[in-house]
Parts: structure tokens; sequence; C-alpha cells
């Protein structure tokens, strides 16, 4: 692909206010569990497996428009992470290999597929900056029902939030995982904090 691809309105706004208020409301929602590069967010994560999918959207509805949308029909496990950035809040430069809890050298994703949920109108900083080693390749700036994929091999980060209001993304890491890596990754698993729930 190219450094990455967006769509604007790639879904109905109803559903972006649908998507906000099952989110926030979330009994998972709380102080980020991913790693030191997420400075002051929040979220929760789904790790899944293709055959679960009817499972994520058993436990999460709301998730389904935006599963049925993004999922690469080559990948074979996923994980998803709704994150929320406020003032002061930023993600220093990492590639995704989230899974690597569970199979240390795990290949990195193929695809990151993101959507901006909310994006405060006057928002300064939190531009998401994707590189290779230490060449920017592209800024793409936040917009409300921007839907953007990029290669999961980018260096990628969010830079400091220096306004008020909600930041608020779904990203999902889509791995074409072989046969060994993926025996490895649970099936389903919803990840909150420093805990995890089948």
């Amino acid at each position: 692909m190219n450094v990455y691809t967006a769509v604007e309105h790639a879904f109905e706004p109803q559903y972006l206010r649908t998507l906000e208020r099952q989110i926030l409301a979330s009994r998972y929602f709380v102080a980020n569990n991913l790693n030191r590069d997420f400075i002051g967010t929040r979220g929760f994560s789904i790790v899944f497996r293709r055959a679960e999918v009817a499972r994520v959207v058993g436990e999460f509805p709301f998730f389904a428009p935006y599963l049925e949308r993004v999922l690469d029909a080559d990948c074979n496990a996923f994980y998803l992470n709704p994150l929320l950035l406020g003032r002061g809040s930023r993600v220093d430069p990492h590639v995704d290999r989230s899974l690597r809890a569970y199979f240390p050298t795990i290949t990195e994703p193929r695809v990151v597929s993101v959507l901006y949920v909310v994006v405060p109108p006057d928002l300064v900083g939190g531009e998401l900056v994707l590189a290779r080693k230490k060449r920017t390749l592209a800024r793409v700036r936040p917009a409300v029902n921007l839907l953007v994929n990029f290669g999961g091999d980018l260096l990628h980060s969010v830079g400091r939030v220096e306004s008020d209001g909600r930041r608020l993304s779904l990203v999902c890491e889509q791995y074409a995982l072989t046969p060994d890596e993926l025996e490895a990754v649970p099936a389903y698993q919803v990840e909150r904090g420093s805990r995890a729930y089948d």
C-alpha cells in the first residue's frame, strides 16, 4: 500500500455518536493497559482470532459495523482497542506488536486501521506521524469519521495533545500469523489495566 490510505465520512454520523457513548460507558474503559509509549491515555483491548469475530460482536455489538468494514480477509488475529487522549497525552514512536505478550517473536501486523470517533474542532497537536527509521513519511491530522489504514511495519506516534477535549479513536492491529503464532494467541480475551478477562 501507499504510506497510508484515508477514507473521509467512513460511517453514518449516528454510528460515531453510538461508538463514543458505548466506549466511554464500558466497564472495561480505564487507564490504558498498553506499554510505556502510551502516555496519559485511556482505553481497553480485545484480542481475538478470526473464528471469534461473532463473539466480539455479541459482547460488543457497537463494534460490528467497524469490524465488518475494516477486517482484512487475509488476517487471522486482531488486537482491537479504543484509545482516548486528552490534554497532555501522547504516544511515543513504536511499531505495533501488541500480540508479542503471547508470542515474543511475533511478526508485526499486516495493517493497522484507525477510525477517529471524536476529535475536538480546535485540536492542537494529536497528529498521527508515520515514519520508517528516522524518516517521517506522513503526518495525518485527525478528523471525525476519518478511517486511516497504514502498514503495520511503520513506526508511528501521536503528537502531544495541547488542547482540551477528547481525541477518541478505534484502532485495530490486523495480523496474518503462522500456525504456531496463532496457536499462542488467545482465541478471545479482553484486557484492561493489568487484568485480562476470558
